[in-house]
């Protein structure tokens, strides 16, 4: 099998994982129905499952991808699947009254854990874990962590709108399937998974939520750092943390998502409501 036809096989069992574990989920449904139900952005009912599955048919991929070693292909699972069990616990508990990176801060100066802060403390623990793993000098294990971590908050940042998330998983990951070694073949179970739900999140049928956002951010990361060195990974670390001190303003800026590119781009595929 050539490295090529590696990282086809991952992104098709990522695919597919994800699609039979999305129907396996809308028959079966983990406790109870209710819990997976939201209402999105245009007063319409949507599902979760997506990010649950997501989570489910990447982490699965790289469990049984070929040409990873045991380093890479462990910390990738791990990542993807602790941010995906963070993202799945915020999806339950969160708080509309405290969003954003500084409300979840502000609560552990006060000794309070919000489900933001669990997602903080655990994904950011998940990220150096798999950094430790990917890398071998402290300098790196510590770039690779905030690598990681930060992907998986980057994405959560843009999952506001119906596939704008899981395009951008596409759009990010798809150049690194160019790569050879074990970067590429981390990269192409995020881009199978969340091209596997676009669909039904353009349709408003299901959501990532943040399961699926933190799950594929994570896993990307994890591609992002073992195709890169010192110097790439100080250079995503440092767009990165931009992006984080950003905040909702990337979610919500309509300058960006309508310039020029962006807004067909962004748009193509989505419901269109008479409302907006």
């Amino acid at each position: 099998m050539t490295a090529r036809d590696g990282r086809v096989s991952v992104g098709a069992a990522a695919a597919a994982a994800t699609r039979a574990a999305y129907r396996q989920l809308r028959r079966r449904p983990p406790v109870e129905a209710h819990m997976w139900q939201r209402t999105n952005y245009a007063g319409r009912g949507v599902e979760l499952y997506g990010g649950l599955a997501v989570a489910a048919g990447a982490a699965t991929a790289l469990v049984t991808a070929r040409g990873l070693g045991l380093r890479a292909r462990a910390a990738a699972v791990g990542a993807a699947l602790v941010a995906g069990a963070c993202g799945a616990y915020d999806d339950q508990k969160g708080s509309p009254d405290e969003r954003g990176l500084a409300a979840h801060l502000d609560a552990l100066r006060d000794g309070r854990l919000t489900s933001g802060g669990v997602k903080l403390l655990g994904i950011g623990a998940a990220g150096l874990a798999a950094g430790v793993l990917l890398k071998a000098r402290p300098v790196d294990r510590l770039l690779a962590g905030v690598v990681i971590a930060g992907t998986a908050h980057a994405v959560n940042l843009v999952d506001v709108a119906p596939g704008r998330a899981a395009k951008a998983v596409i759009a990010v990951g798809a150049p690194g399937l160019l790569r050879s070694g074990a970067g590429g073949v981390l990269a192409a179970a995020p881009v199978g998974a969340a091209a596997a739900v676009l669909g039904d999140d353009l349709s408003e049928r299901t959501m990532l939520g943040d399961a699926g956002a933190h799950a594929l951010g994570a896993a990307l990361g994890a591609a992002i750092v073992a195709a890169n060195g010192r110097v790439g990974l100080l250079l995503h670390a440092v767009a990165l943390v931009a992006v984080t001190g950003a905040g909702d303003r990337i979610s919500t800026d309509q300058r960006l998502w309508n310039a020029p590119g962006v807004r067909h781009l962004d748009a193509w595929g989505r419901v269109a409501h008479p409302y907006g």
